[in-house]
Formats: structure tokens, C-alpha cells, sequence
């Protein structure tokens, strides 16, 4: 492997998403709630939707929620419309905050440091997580000196983004362990991609890496790893993202707002409800009719969506958690963000009165 395709810094831990979100403090205000390409509908009366074409973005490897209600059927009088391919959480938020697309997906850490950081945007449904089938893991070589957190002091850890998911999860990790701050901050963290995971560690360009899905599957097949610790052995099951939309869209949008939230809390209902061979069927035909044939093989090879709660209902702690983290790492300033304003089930007809708090 091409040593030039691991990204290290220093672990700043959480400071990643600044840098990352820093331009939606100045273009965030200036976002676009109109839909922009959107076809305007209904003339807001009744329970038409205001904007008929919803643009998004897909996802390599998987097709979203979102693509799931339509192909179900639950977005009737709606079109989704992708303006590329997902480059992360951070990403979306941008493009949802700035008005380049009307819904994105992203880790709920993420969405609370945009949201500090001045992005205006609102979680709407949970959209994907973790569960005993789907899960990051963290793996050494089967023959690796490393046995406890305090061995990873001074170690290289490899994960998919830096200050996401999986850096917050590292750092409650070796937190619970018994780790000092100081210590914590002597873990050294590298970007690489998830491809390529699998060789850095057998290659020993990374002490530890983070696998999941498919990458993780074929790895274990392989034999050589072990397993050191997971997030799912630390928080259970969870939802670890959600899709966010512009408070702006969804104030001026109500009814095209209910319309997307209800038609994918009735996909995630779907695919909580039916087999793994339902979901794939219906995964791989979606990918097909979307010409997405690289993601056709991967869908062979998918287990869980992840979403905890039925039909994608919000709960406040698996948005809390991550401030929490945020604050205890110092990148958001304690008291400065407020979970319960980040995030809203009043669209999802599954969503319990108690869900918002």
C-alpha cells in the first residue's frame, strides 16, 4: 500500500470537524430554502407538496433510506433528484446549510458541531446505526503486543474519517479504560480509505483499524485479526446518524417536509419488519433502476441498517452522547449547544410524545 494514501495529524480528536464545518459559519445564514430546482406544487394549501423534486445525495456501496421509500412506493408526488455522490457528513451538512440539496445524511457528533458552529440545519429521522450485525469494530493482527487501551499509547489507529464516528467512539473507549487526557491525546489517529483498511493493518502501516460491513466481512473471512473492542460493545445498540434538513425548507415546506420523513420512517419500518433477502432484493433493485451496478455487488453482502428505534424516531441520547464527547474533548464549549434544539419527530407518525424530550 502507497504510504501516501494514510492522512496522520496529531490527535486533536474532535478538532477535525472545525476545520470541516468552519465555512458554514459564514454561508449557513445564505442557504436556499426554496428547493432550487424544485418544481413548485400545490401553492402550500391542503397537504400537496410545496416542492416535488427533493435533491440529495446517494451513497457508494448502499442505497439510502430515502431511495428505499421511493422505490416502496411512499414518496408518492415526490422526485428525488442526487447531485452526486457523498463525500461524508460534513459535506452534506454544507449542502443542506447553503441550500445545494434539501436533505443530507450524517453522523449526530457532526451535527452538533455544525450546528455550533453556526450551520442551520435539524435532524428529521434517524437514518442509519448500529446493531449486533452492523457494527465498527476495532482490529489488531492476531499476533499484536496490544491487549488493553493503555498498550495504545504512543499507537497508530486507522479509521475511515478523522473526528467522526469512529474517533468519538476510540475516545469514550480509552476514557472508560482509565485513561488520562494527556494519554488519550498520545493515541495517533490516520484517515484512510476503507478499501484499503484491511492491507494497512496486515501491512503494518497502522497499529489498529476500524472495519465494518463488507470491508470487515471479508477481513475476518482472511483470518490473522482480532476483534479489541467495538462500539457496539460500548453503547449497544444505537442510532448513530440521522438525516437533516434547513430549518428554512421545512418551516416554508411543511407538507413536502411530513411527506419525505413519513415516506422513509415507513421504509425504515420496512426494513426493520422483513428479512435480510427482502432488503437485499429491494436494495439491488433500487441500485439497478439507478444504474448503479458496483453498488449491485456490495448490496449482496449487507446485514442491518442499524436504526434502533421504529421507523427512525429520534432519541435525545443518541444525539447527547456526542455533545457530551464534543464537550469533553474541548472542541465545543460546555453549555453552548442544547441537544433538544438539534433535532424534531414532529413529522414522523411513528415518533412517541416523550421521543423530543
Amino acid at each position: 500500500m502507497n504510504r501516501r494514501l494514510l492522512r496522520s495529524r496529531p490527535p486533536l480528536r474532535a478538532a477535525a470537524l472545525v476545520a470541516a464545518l468552519l465555512i458554514l459559519v459564514t454561508l449557513g445564514a445564505c442557504g436556499s430554502d426554496s428547493g432550487g430546482e424544485a418544481t413548485a406544487a400545490g401553492g402550500g394549501g391542503g397537504s400537496s407538496p410545496e416542492v416535488t423534486t427533493v435533491r440529495y445525495q446517494q451513497s457508494s456501496g448502499w442505497v439510502t433510506p430515502l431511495e428505499l421509500a421511493e422505490e416502496l412506493g411512499y414518496l408518492r408526488g415526490l422526485e428525488l433528484k442526487s447531485i452526486g455522490e457523498s463525500q461524508g457528513g460534513p459535506q452534506d451538512i454544507q449542502f443542506v446549510a447553503t441550500g445545494q440539496m434539501d436533505i443530507g445524511n450524517t453522523f449526530n457528533g457532526a451535527l452538533v458541531k455544525a450546528v455550533q458552529s453556526g450551520a442551520r440545519v435539524k435532524a428529521v429521522i434517524g437514518s442509519y446505526g448500529t446493531d449486533e450485525h452492523f457494527y465498527g469494530g476495532y482490529y489488531v493482527t492476531e499476533d499484536s503486543s496490544i491487549r488493553t487501551a493503555r498498550d495504545l499509547i504512543g499507537k497508530k489507529v486507522g479509521m475511515n474519517i478523522l473526528g467522526a464516528h469512529y474517533e468519538a467512539v476510540l475516545d469514550e473507549w480509552l476514557r472508560r479504560e482509565g485513561l488520562s487526557r494527556d494519554e488519550i491525546a498520545d493515541v495517533e489517529r490516520v484517515a484512510l480509505p476503507p478499501g484499503y483498511s484491511d492491507q494497512a493493518i496486515r501491512e503494518d502501516l497502522v497499529d489498529v483499524v476500524v472495519l465494518s460491513g463488507i470491508v470487515q466481512d471479508d477481513a475476518l473471512s482472511r483470518g490473522g485479526i482480532r476483534e479489541l473492542f467495538s462500539d457496539h460493545d460500548l453503547y449497544g445498540d444505537f442510532t448513530a446518524g440521522s438525516l437533516v434538513m434547513h430549518p428554512q425548507f421545512i418551516e416554508r415546506n411543511p407538507n413536502t417536509t411530513r411527506a419525505i420523513v413519513s415516506g422513509v420512517a415507513r421504509a425504515i419500518d420496512w426494513l426493520q419488519r422483513h428479512s435480510r433477502e427482502e432488503v437485499v432484493a429491494l436494495a439491488i433493485a433500487t441500485a439497478r433502476r439507478h444504474d448503479r451496478p458496483n453498488d449491485v455487488a456490495t448490496l449482496r453482502y449487507w446485514k442491518s441498517l442499524g436504526v434502533s428505534e421504529p421507523g427512525g424516531v429520534i432519541v435525545l441520547e443518541d444525539i447527547d452522547r456526542w455533545r457530551r464527547w464534543l464537550e469533553g474533548t474541548g472542541a465545543l464549549p460546555e453549555g453552548s449547544v442544547d441537544s433538544r434544539d438539534l433535532f424534531t419527530n414532529a413529522f414522523n407518525p411513528y415518533a412517541r410524545a416523550e421521543s423530543e424530550g
